[in-house]
């Protein structure tokens, strides 16, 4: 080890290179030391500066100042190491703490080891390692580290700082932990000022009142609102909801969901589907369109109801689903039509009604075009219109009990034996009832008629047809089919020979055989306006343009 010499000629010497090269080189200056030695075997070309009692080593490069115990200058290489109680300051903008720091000042980065701590206004970080490169204002670590700002705590194994943009990313095992919200990511982009942050992998943000998970995402965590993409899913208001974007806001206690969305009602053991949603839970709400079909568990079967837009209202216990619009549905053995729906699962009534008539329409419309425009139910092989139709269902067991029909009632069955021929009955109202679930009788009253194909049980012979009138009957179902019909009123009527019935005498008036509108299949409630994607601007939200950024190697 060679004598230490004068600090004051050493420092004067670097003071007078500094000033002289600092337009060229620049050079990192001494401030100060206590004392300084050189080692040139074991440290070659080093300045070796060390504290005194009362002074501790002060480098300087352009504007950052470093304190330390001890600091190994290399003044060719524009470099340095300083351990012992590290002091990094840059102004007032920046203060770090570590135990060693390696600093190039052509670079003009910094690598920091040994509790780090790093202090700006808007934050504070902690971590083991962090890199430092003043040129391009980022900081860097591979260790995990905790930050500190007014309102959060943020961890992350990874993660970079971006001074000028006052910017997080961090990688890896990421936590916000907020009083009103956790966040937790694969991959996060945070800006302090603004207290927004994009989403990247799997996600998840958990508030007092809801839940989101997302694979990519945007969140305001002042506003407590945000967008969310890919996988993206929302428990909310005892519902779960799905979609290809979905939109939070907690303030406004509102949410909406675009492209194939499913809005789950655990309560009501119930899910609605469509393209376009919204939920608003102090009006306790849901609307859903575009391709909007909700379906709803009646006797462990499953009712698909599709319409136009469906409008779910009112607390779990009394929940009302209104359906407008085209309003079609599809259980295993009920199909139906109507303008619009509605069903109140509190007491399992489900009402399909007709679009309401202009007063032209009223005064123009013949019989036929009631029946055409009439709700219309198929039971099996039955089918029913009426100015209103009602279903019940027992709200215990959820299965079918009872059946309404009221105004301009019509029933029409395909007769299996003949080749154009129909049962018919007509009447002003109806009243059936079911047997596990399915219907078992009916009554019509008011003004009576009926066609009816007459077999001999032999050899299924037809025997004639019979057209009668009366003030009520009662049908009985076989498997889903006509089984035989009583009068409970005088009737009055004749059996025709078929050859002595002309053919428009064998359809009722108003008769009007929808067949070709039942659905079959899940895709028959839909039609070619259900292909339209129309959607809001949320779709259409951009995210930053770097996506999946990588870290820097921390400097060994």
């Amino acid at each position: 080890m060679k004598p230490s010499f004068c600090i004051s000629a050493v420092l004067i010497a670097q003071f007078f290179l500094g000033s002289l090269f600092s337009q060229e080189s620049k050079i990192i200056e001494i401030r100060q030391a206590g004392g300084s030695t050189q080692d040139q075997e074991r440290f070659p070309g080093a300045n070796i500066l060390f504290k005194s009692d009362d002074k501790r080593v002060l480098l300087f490069h352009e504007g950052a100042l470093i304190e330390s115990d001890q600091a190994f200058f290399y003044s060719k290489q524009n470099y340095f190491r300083a351990l012992g109680k590290v002091i990094f300051t840059q102004g007032d903008s920046l203060r770090m703490t570590c135990k060693t720091i390696e600093y190039d000042g052509e670079t003009k980065t910094a690598f920091a080891k040994g509790n780090v701590y790093l202090e700006r206004p808007d934050m504070t970080l902690r971590t083991e390692e962090l890199n430092l490169d003043r040129i391009n204002e980022k900081a860097f670590y591979n260790t995990p580290g905790v930050i500190v700002d007014s309102t959060s705590t943020l961890t992350s194994n990874q993660g970079q700082y971006f001074m000028d943009q006052k910017k997080y990313r961090f990688i890896s095992d990421v936590t916000i932990n907020n009083p009103e919200y956790i966040v937790n990511s694969e991959q996060l982009d945070y800006f302090t000022e603004s207290n927004q942050a994009y989403l990247y992998g799997n996600s998840k943000i958990e508030g007092e009142a809801y839940t989101i998970f997302c694979e990519r995402g945007f969140y305001d965590m002042d506003r407590e609102k945000g967008i969310f993409k890919q996988n993206a899913t929302l428990f909310y208001d005892n519902k779960i909801i799905k979609g290809d974007s979905l939109y939070f806001e907690s303030e406004r206690n509102y949410a909406a969901a675009t492209k194939n969305i499913s809005i789950v009602d655990t309560l009501n053991n119930s899910i609605i589907t469509g393209n376009y949603g919204e939920i608003f839970k102090e009006r306790d709400s849901a609307i859903i369109t575009r391709r909007a079909m909700a379906v709803n568990i009646i006797d462990q079967d499953s009712l698909f109801i599709h319409a136009d837009t469906l409008v779910a209202t009112g607390p779990e216990e009394k929940r009302i689903l209104r359906a407008y619009y085209d309003v079609r549905i599809l259980k295993s053995d009920l199909r139906g039509r109507s303008d619009s729906l509605y069903l109140d699962e509190s007491i399992g009534l489900t009402k399909l009604l007709k679009k309401p008539l202009t007063k032209q329409q009223e005064q123009i419309f013949t019989e036929k075009n009631y029946h055409e425009k009439n709700p219309v139910l198929w039971f099996d092989e039955s089918q029913m219109t009426g100015d209103e139709i009602q279903l019940l269902s027992d709200t215990k067991t959820n299965k079918l009990d009872s059946l309404k029909i009221d105004g301009r009632v019509f029933i029409i069955e395909k007769d299996t034996l003949s080749e154009d021929g129909y049962q018919q009955i007509k009447g002003g109202l109806l009243r059936g009832a079911f047997k596990e679930s399915k219907l078992d009788n009916i009554v019509i009253t008011k003004n009576t008629e009926m066609v009816y194909y007459l077999y001999n049980d032999e050899d299924l012979q037809l025997i004639g047809i019979d057209k009668t009138t009366c003030s009520a009957l009662k049908m009985q179902f076989v498997d889903g089919q006509i089984d035989e019909i009583t009068f409970l009123v005088s009737p009055n009527g004749n059996v025709y020979p078929e050859d002595e019935l002309p053919i428009n005498d064998r359809t009722l008036k108003g008769f009007k055989w929808r067949i070709v509108q039942r659905p079959e299949t899940i895709e028959d409630l839909f039609d070619e306006n259900d292909q339209e994607e129309q959607f809001p601007e949320i779709l259409k939200f951009q995210y930053p343009v770097e996506q999946k950024p990588t870290l820097e190697k921390t400097k060994n």
